[in-house]
C-alpha cells in the first residue's frame, strides 16, 4: 500500500447531511407543485445545472414550462432551499482539519451548482487545500475527468489519495480513475476504513501517531463558522 498524501471529501452526505430531500421540499412548496413531479423535473436538467451548462433562471425555467407552472420570483430559490437544507457534521469538517494538520492535504469533490458553491465559499472553511465543483470545472461524477482535476490540483498521484463519498456509483467512478475509494456510511466506519492509510504514514513527514490520535479526538474540535 502506497504512503497517502490527500484526502478528498464529498460535500453531501459526507460533510453534511445530503440536502437532497429538504430541498425538494422547499422547493416543491415555493413552487406548488408536488415533490415527485419535481423530482422528474430536476433529474432532466440538473446535469446541466451541475456542469456549470445553464445559468439557475434557465433551470427554472425549463423546469417550470415542464411543470406548466410560474417561474420563482426570489433572487435564487435553490439557495434558499439548499440553506434550509444545509446541516453540516462538525464531526466530519473536524477529522478534515485533523488530517490536515498533521500535513495531509485535503480536498472537497462535489456535484453541485453556482447558487451551493458560492454558499460553501461564504463559509470560508479552511481546512480545505483544494475545492473541485461540477459548475465550476463543466463536468461531474461519474465522469472521470473531475477525478483527475482534483488529484491534478493537489499534485498526487490517485493511488496516494483517498476519496470519501456516500454514493456508490461515484465510488466506483473513483475506483476507475485509480483512487483509494470509501463508502461513507457512518462517521467511525470512516476512521476505522481510513486507519490502514494513516498507519502507512504521510509523505509529507509526519508520524501517523499523533495523526490517529488527533482523529479520534475530532469530536472536541469545534467548526469554523
Amino acid at each position: 500500500m502506497e504512503k497517502i498524501e490527500s484526502v478528498i471529501f464529498d460535500w453531501g452526505g459526507v460533510l453534511i447531511d445530503d440536502p437532497a430531500p429538504s430541498r425538494l421540499r422547499y422547493c416543491a412548496e415555493a413552487l406548488t407543485v408536488c415533490e415527485e413531479d419535481l423530482a422528474g423535473a430536476f433529474n432532466r436538467f440538473a446535469p446541466d445545472f451541475q456542469k456549470g451548462a445553464i445559468s439557475e433562471d434557465l433551470f427554472w425555467q425549463k423546469v417550470c414550462v415542464e411543470l406548466s407552472v410560474p417561474p420563482p420570483k426570489r433572487r435564487s430559490l435553490w439557495a434558499d432551499g439548499f440553506d434550509a437544507a444545509y446541516v453540516p457534521r462538525p464531526d466530519m469538517f473536524a477529522m478534515a482539519a485533523a488530517l490536515q494538520r498533521q500535513g495531509c492535504k485535503t480536498a472537497v469533490l462535489s456535484n453541485t451548482e453556482v447558487p451551493a458553491m458560492d454558499y460553501f465559499h461564504r463559509m470560508r472553511y479552511d481546512m480545505f487545500d483544494v475545492l473541485v465543483f461540477s459548475c465550476a470545472e463543466g463536468t461531474r461524477k461519474p465522469e472521470l475527468r473531475i477525478y483527475g482535476i482534483a488529484v491534478e490540483k493537489l499534485g498526487s498521484p490517485p493511488g496516494r489519495t483517498v476519496y470519501i463519498d456516500d454514493d456508490p456509483k461515484y465510488i466506483d467512478a473513483a475506483s476507475q480513475a485509480g483512487l483509494n475509494a470509501i463508502l461513507f456510511e457512518t462517521i467511525d466506519q470512516v476512521k476505522n476504513a481510513l486507519s490502514p492509510y494513516l498507519a502507512c504514514g504521510f509523505t509529507a513527514g509526519y508520524d501517523h501517531g499523533p495523526l490517529r490520535k488527533d482523529i479520534d479526538g475530532f469530536q472536541n474540535i469545534s467548526q469554523p463558522q
